[in-house]
C-alpha cells in the first residue's frame, strides 16, 4: 500500500506538470472505485489549476471551481503521460491537460478513491484526521498527551489517523527500530524521554523515505517510472529471520493488529 513518503513523491513528482495548467477533459472509464466517482468532477473541466496539495495520503488538485481528491488505495498509482497514449487494463481515470499531457490514473484493485470538494469545503473523508508528522503540531507534548493512560500498543497508536497521518505499516515498524522500542509497549507506558525519541524518528524515516522517492514494494513506482531506492535501507520490515544490521540477532515477525510487524528483540527489548 503506498503510504505517505510514496504519496508525497507522487504529489512532487506530478506537480511540475500539473501546476497553472487548464484541464481539458476529465475522462472516466468505471462508475465506482473505492466510492462512487463523482459526477461533480466534470465541473473542473476548462479550469486552471492553482496547486497540488497532500493531506495524509489524499492529494488534492485545486481549482477555482473545487478540488479533486485522489487516494491511491492499495495499488493506484498516477502517471504523466502524452494525450495520445491509448489506456490499459486498470487505467481508470485521466485528467486530461491543455498541454498535450495527461495525469492517468491506474488501480488494478478498485480500492482507491476519486472524489469531488467544493470551494472552501472539506470533504468528510478529511474531518477526523490528526496532525501531520512533519508539522511543528506533532511534537512530544502533542504524543505525550495523546498517550497517557492509554492500553493501546504503540505500533497500532502511531498507526491510528487520529493521532497522527501517514505513519503507516512499514514506517511505523522502521521509525520504533531506529527509537528502540518494542512495537508491542503499551503506549501509556512509555517515558517521556521514548516519546521524544520516538516522535524525531518518525520525522527522519519519513523525511529520508520522501528524499529518496518513497519504499519501493510491489506496485509503487514513481511518476516518471523510477522506482524509489529507500527500500534497500529497511532496517527490520520485510527481513524476518534475517539478521539485525546493528546486532547480529534474528529479526522477529509476528501480526499486531493484523498487519506485519518486525522487530529486533535485541535492540527493542520489551521491558514492562
Amino acid at each position: 500500500m503506498p503510504e505517505l513518503p510514496e504519496v508525497e513523491t507522487s504529489r512532487l513528482g506530478i506537480t511540475p506538470h500539473l501546476q497553472g495548467q487548464i484541464i481539458k477533459a476529465i475522462i472516466v472509464r468505471t462508475d465506482k472505485l473505492r466510492w462512487l466517482i463523482p459526477q461533480e468532477l466534470q465541473l473542473l473541466v476548462g479550469q486552471r489549476i492553482q496547486s497540488i496539495r497532500r493531506r495524509a495520503k489524499y492529494l488534492m488538485i485545486d481549482t477555482p471551481k473545487g478540488t479533486a481528491i485522489i487516494h491511491l488505495g492499495m495499488s493506484g498509482s498516477l502517471r504523466i503521460l502524452d494525450e495520445a497514449i491509448p489506456p490499459a487494463k486498470h487505467d481508470h481515470v485521466d485528467l486530461v491537460l491543455d498541454s498535450g499531457k495527461l495525469l492517468r490514473y491506474n488501480d488494478p484493485r478498485k480500492f482507491g478513491a476519486w472524489l469531488y470538494s467544493e470551494v472552501g469545503v472539506s470533504h468528510d473523508v478529511l474531518a477526523k484526521l490528526g496532525p501531520e508528522p512533519l508539522t511543528d503540531v506533532f511534537n512530544t507534548k502533542y504524543l505525550a498527551e495523546k498517550a497517557k493512560n492509554k492500553k493501546a500498543v504503540v505500533k497500532q497508536f502511531i498507526m491510528n489517523n487520529v493521532v497522527v497521518v501517514g505513519v503507516g505499516n512499514i514506517y511505523a515498524s522502521e521509525s520504533l527500530f531506529m527509537a528502540k522500542i518494542h512495537p508491542k509497549t503499551p503506549v501509556g507506558t512509555l517515558t517521556l524521554a521514548q516519546i521524544e525519541r520516538l516522535v524525531s524518528e518518525i520525522k527522519k524515516v519519513l523525511e529520508t523515505a520522501i528524499k529518496q522517492g518513497g519504499t519501493t514494494l510491489k506496485d509503487f513506482n514513481q511518476v516518471d517510472g523510477k522506482p524509489g531506492y529507500f527500500a534497500q535501507e529497511l532496517h527490520v520490515y520485510g527481513r524476518a529471520g534475517k539478521e539485525c544490521l546493528i546486532c547480529h540477532s534474528l529479526i522477529q515477525e509476528e501480526k499486531i493488529g493484523q498487519r506485519n510487524t518486525f522487530w529486533c528483540e535485541n535492540c527493542q527489548p520489551f521491558d514492562l
